[in-house]
Formats: structure tokens, sequence, C-alpha cells
């Protein structure tokens, strides 16, 4: 029988996608002695490809007698797709030893796009110079994948060296240079480009909005994305809602996320997986995570990402059995935890003291799922540790893992040494912590009082110095609100706002109650060389107090109040809010720069250690 015959029936199991039937021509094949011909053989490979069956694949690519280039741009597409990019560039080097091929204008696109994925630009860069001596050096598309691999580097400068050579620019080319600009915060040149842009469709609005989200301009993104719906553009392809959920969710702006949902929703695409995934996160990091649990409950299809949003949300909000029992719903569903997954549920274990299960959990991590620990998994089992008070413990993994702890670790097991009432090991771990000359005030409010209580006077001086010093540059505290419709923002020590007097008066009144209920302002959080007296008004002017005093006079009774607060939350106002919210009998959620507080009843579901 012919060969085309053979080559025929492989292209009606590449467009039926089956996997058996491609199965059984191949061992058809085998038995006729017909492997070693080479059309067949990259048909038969380029099938399995299609059917997803890459295992299948790498087999008989190892098993081919004879590879060509269409042989190897197929394997290495075929990886990249399957997101295991590395594979592709290990493989590469055999190209040349055992086949003694160069690679072509196909290969180079693989290994450009791997590079990209990434982010390996040592790699990308090699990959940049053999492409610029080879015979394809003029190539228009590579140049278009070198722009994109540039873009997700962060090196858009270097991509636009090439974007600026390639003669016949595509729109691919185009959108991944506004996208790498954006991304990098350089909005004036991204916008300059889509200015220019030969054809302003979704991808192209869509490269910039989603740009502008990866770099933190949320505001701009939501601008542009307005635009994009008064210029009547059609949205084809969900990515740009994704986008721009995922700006609600940095700016905790709820009441537009909500609107944001209902376009997904009347445009059809709640059903998609991965905008689902991000209203699921998007609720959870409003701090409405009972919307989040309804999303993540609606869903028809659930991935890792899915089942990781809502542990990882339930988890951040003090609602540690259930993030413990979504995970064992998670793995009885066949749905295997990712890196992410382990982070939220140690996190859970820390915050109500299952000190076993969190033991368990990082064992099960790197023993069932093979996932290497990072600082982040280092650092929340030191947390779990260190407010369970097992401090002997954290210590001797500090000393053996493979990691030198930053920061907020040694901050958060100071604090436990404080908890807990160690000096000698409180004395060793803040000598550690000075030594990383930490960013955060609280860190040196918390330094200050662990030498002062030693008696440390000389190194408690030194920790007040070095903050006075810290506040010159520090970034100004502030703490946002959003009804929706309005939203506004307070500095801390704001005079200013037009309502002073209204918000003046109702803070002096709960001041005047809180103080009837035993409330004593704890001034130790305040180290500037003040008068006591001056002490209490500067913690009395902190912005979440400010906020929270507009929410109550602003907002319909009995509606819950949310705050965002770009610092974390200082003991005083925490005290404050848990009298406040037991006054009014509010609920108040306040996002601050560590993790969530419902405050409730005159409770925080942080169990007040954060």
């Amino acid at each position: 029988m012919p060969i085309f015959h053979y080559l025929h029936q492989l292209q009606n199991c590449a467009k039926r996608h089956s996997a058996a039937s491609t199965k059984l021509l191949h061992a058809h094949l085998i038995k006729l002695g017909l492997t070693n011909c080479i059309p067949l053989s990259n048909s038969l490979l380029n099938v399995y490809t299609k059917c997803n069956l890459l295992q299948e694949a790498l087999e008989l690519f190892d098993e081919m007698p004879q590879r060509d280039h269409v042989s190897w741009a197929t394997i290495l597409t075929a990886q990249n797709q399957a997101n295991i990019s590395n594979k592709t560039l290990s493989m590469f080097p055999s190209m040349f030893s055992l086949d003694r091929l160069l690679p072509d204008d196909f290969v180079f696109a693989s290994l450009v796009k791997a590079c990209g994925s990434l982010g390996a630009i040592k790699e990308g860069k090699q990959v940049h110079g053999n492409f610029l001596v080879s015979p394809y050096f003029d190539d228009d598309v590579i140049k278009s994948s070198l722009v994109d691999m540039y873009a997700k580097c962060g090196l858009p400068d270097d991509g636009r060296a090439v974007f600026d050579s390639i003669k016949f620019k595509n729109m691919a080319s185009w959108t991944a240079m506004m996208h790498g600009y954006a991304r990098k915060g350089r909005k004036k040149e991204a916008l300059e480009l889509f200015l220019r842009v030969p054809l302003k469709n979704l991808y192209a609005w869509t490269a910039v909005i989603s740009g502008f989200v990866q770099s933190g301009n949320g505001i701009d993104a939501f601008g542009l994305f307005i635009e994009m719906r008064r210029e009547g553009v059609s949205i084809i392809d969900p990515l740009v809602l994704s986008s721009i959920v995922g700006a609600s969710a940095n700016l905790a702006m709820l009441e537009l996320g909500k609107q944001v949902h209902g376009l997904v929703i009347g445009l059809g695409y709640e059903s998609c997986t991965f905008i689902s995934n991000a209203l699921v996160d998007m609720y959870a990091k409003c701090s409405d995570i009972l919307a989040a649990r309804d999303v993540f409950s609606r869903m028809s299809r659930r991935d890792v990402v899915s089942w990781t949003s809502i542990i990882v949300g339930a988890a951040q909000h003090g609602r540690a059995e259930e993030a413990l029992s979504l995970y064992d719903k998670m793995v009885s569903n066949g749905v295997k935890p990712n890196e992410v997954t382990f982070v939220g549920l140690i996190y859970a274990c820390s915050h109500v003291g299952l000190v076993n299960r969190g033991r368990e959990l990082f064992k099960s991590m790197i023993e069932d799922c093979g996932i290497n620990p990072s600082l982040q998994h280092y650092t929340c089992l030191l947390d779990l540790l260190g407010r369970s008070g097992y401090l002997d413990e954290a210590e001797n993994i500090i000393n053996s893992m493979p990691f030198k702890p930053d920061e907020p670790t040694w901050a958060a097991l100071l604090s436990a040494c404080k908890h807990y009432g160690n000096a000698k090991m409180a004395i060793k771990f803040a000598d550690h912590l000075l030594s990383l000359k930490p960013e955060e005030p609280s860190t040196y409010i918390l330094l200050s009082n662990i030498y002062a209580s030693s008696s440390l006077w000389e190194h408690a001086s030194k920790a007040r110095h070095l903050l006075e010093a810290l506040e010159v540059r520090k970034e100004p505290g502030y703490s946002y609100i959003d009804f929706g419709k309005e939203s506004q923002v307070f500095y801390a020590g704001e005079t200013s706002h037009p309502m002073k007097d209204e918000i003046f008066g109702l803070l002096k009144g709960l001041d005047v109650e809180m103080r009837r209920r035993g409330y004593v302002p704890d001034t130790s959080c305040v180290l500037l060389n003040m008068e006591h007296q001056e002490k209490e008004r500067q913690l009395f002017w902190h912005s979440e107090r400010l906020a929270v005093a507009y929410g109550l006079l602003k907002s319909v009774p009995g509606m819950v109040i949310r705050i965002v607060k770009n610092l974390r939350v200082c003991g005083d106002c925490h005290t404050v809010l848990k009298f406040i919210s037991d006054i009014v009998k509010r609920e108040i959620v306040v996002r601050d720069a560590k993790r969530y507080h419902h405050f409730k009843d005159g409770k925080c579901s942080c169990n007040d250690f954060w």
C-alpha cells in the first residue's frame, strides 16, 4: 500500500484527535517495517502531540533511527505547549551532538519561546546570538518571538532594538512590545506605541491593559478598559476580562469587581475556568470570602488554581478548618496541589496552632508531591512553630534550611520569642534581624521593645534612631475605603478632609466609650521622641481609624466596612478596631500589608497574633 495512504490516515487521526486509532496505526506501521520512513514518523509524531500524548511522542522520537528538522521542531513545540519548556532547552543540545543538525527557523522560534516562558534571559541571549550568525538572521517571525522573549524577561529596551529591525511587523510583535513596556510600568512608551499600532484590535488593547495590571497600574488599566468598551471593541477572547478582574483584586475594589463579574456573566464567560479562578481570587482579596466560595461552588470544572485560590483565601481570612477541609476534598478529587497550595495550608495551620498537621503537610509536600520547599514555605513552617512555642525546633530548622532567613522570617520568630518570654533567644534573633537593616517600621518597634525588655538600652536607642531615619523616607501610611460610587483615601495625621469635624467628633465619642470599657492607649509603637500626650494624639489620627469613622458616617447601617491599609496595622489600632466593632455592632474587615483582619463583636480573626 502506498505511503501516501498511511499519511492520509494519520491526517484523519489528527483531525479527529483519535488516540486509539493512532496507536493501532502505529502498531501496524511497526509490523510493516515502515517506521524508518521519516515523513511517516514525523506525521505520527505530529498526531501524538495533537492528541496530547506527549509521552508516546517522546518515546517515538527517541526510537526514530533518523530525525530531521521537522522531527525536532515538532517535539520542541509540543513540550513548550505542555509547559515543560525546561525540557525543550535541556534536549536541544542533542540536536547537533546526535543528529548533526543546526537549528532552522522553526527550531529557533521554539527555543526563543522556551526562554521567554522560563524567563531564562542568559540562554535567550545565547539563542539570539546563534540566530544572528545563522542563515535565518533576517527572519521577521523569529525576531517577533525575540521581542516577546525580551518583554517577558523584563528587558523592553533589548526587545525594542529587535522590534525596530523588523521590516514587516506583525501584530504579535506590536502586542509583545506594548506589553513589555506596560508591564515594566513604562506607561508613556506603551501608549505611544499603542497610538501607532496599525490595528487597534482586542489583542492590542489586552496587551497594554494586562501589562498595566501586572505593573501595579490598576487605575490606568481600568481607564483603558473603559475606553475600549466605549470604542465598541468586541470581547471575543476573555483574557482581558481576567486581567481587569485581577486589577479589581489588586486594588481591593469590591464594588468595581462585582460590576466586572456582571459583565463576565453578560458576555457568557463565567463558565471559563481561568475567568472563574480570577473571580475567586478577586473576591477573596476584596475580603468577601463568602462570595469567593459561591463562585467556586458553581464552577463546573476546577483545576489546581481553582482549589488553591479558595484554600489560600480561606487561610488568609482565618478560616483554617475550612482551608484544610477544602484541601482534603481537592486530593479526593484527584487534583495535585502545587507550591502555592502548601503555602496557604501551612499558613492556615500556623494561625490555629495545628503543629502536627503543619509538619505533616510540609513533609507530604516534599515526599508525596516532589516539591522542593521555598523560603516562603520555611517561613510559614517557622511561623507555625514559633506561634506554638516550639522555638528550639524553629532554631534548628533555621540552622539547617538551604536559605538565609529574611526580615519577615526573623520578625515572626522574634514576635514568638516575645510572646513566650524567651529573652535569651529573642536577643539572638534580634541581633540577626538588626544586621539585615530592616525596611519595615514595625520591625524597629519590635526590636526596640525586645532590647528594652532586656535592659539593653543602647541597642534599644539604636533601633529608635534607625526608625527615626526610616520615618523620613518611608512610604506614608494610608487607608482606602470604597463604596462603589465613591471611594476615599486617608493618610495618617490628615486634618484637611471636608468631613474632619464629623470624623473627629465620632472618634472622640468612641474614644470616651472605649476608655470607659477599659481601653488604655498603647504608645509603645510610637518611638519618636515626644510627650506621652502627643504620642496618643499620633495614634488617634492613624489612617485606619479615619477610614473606619468615615465608613460609619457614610455607609448604610449594618453594612460591612472594608478597608485596605498599605502598612501593617499597629497594635493599638488593632485593639481600637476590636472595641469599635463591639460598640457599633459592625463587622470591620481590614486588609493590611500582612493579612486580613475580621473584627467582629470585639474579637479579631487573627486571634491577636499577626
